[in-house]
């Protein structure tokens, strides 16, 4: 539920903010090509343990809002989540991210996404979707806000 109320406000922002003073719009081709960009460093982090490469993505007052779990707000906090993360991760799963459409205008762009978590041997262990809400600050485009959901079916735990 907290997905579609995620999207619903996404949905609602822009059409606020389409009410507003008209934005030059950006090169969205340029843009797909940056954001991938960010994607691909993020993996590459994830994939080297680097808390801090990873958080590079993230504004200082970012909220990301993970699978089971209450969101993260600031970058210190998804640090930790993500640190945590990395330190349970004994397999060496990684992940694998890519841009598949972004809207916005001016300095907001959202980007929805898909990944996938491969196995060592790069056989498929989870996959699924993403949002992330990005703003320029200071010439360059951070992530404000993200959330991810994955399209494999939940397991009810044995009674």
């Amino acid at each position: 539920m907290r997905f579609k109320q995620w999207l619903v406000a996404i949905i609602a922002f822009s059409l606020v903010a389409a009410c507003n003073e008209p934005a030059e719009a950006p090169d969205m081709a340029a843009l797909k090509t940056e954001i991938q960009a960010k994607e691909d460093a993020f993996a590459a982090a994830l994939k080297a343990k680097d808390a801090d490469g990873v958080v590079a993505y993230y504004a200082d007052d970012a909220i990301s809002y993970g699978r089971n779990s209450k969101p993260a707000v600031g970058k210190a906090a998804i640090k930790e989540g993500i640190a945590n993360g990395m330190a349970s991760d004994t397999i060496g799963r990684y992940d694998v991210f890519k841009v598949v459409d972004l809207f916005g205008q001016g300095n907001m762009i959202v980007e929805v996404g898909s990944w996938e978590t491969l196995n060592p041997d790069t056989s498929p262990y989870d996959s699924g979707f993403y949002l992330s809400y990005f703003e320029k600050r200071d010439g360059k485009y951070v992530c404000v806000r993200d959330m991810n959901m994955t399209t494999t079916p939940a397991t009810k735990p044995a009674e």
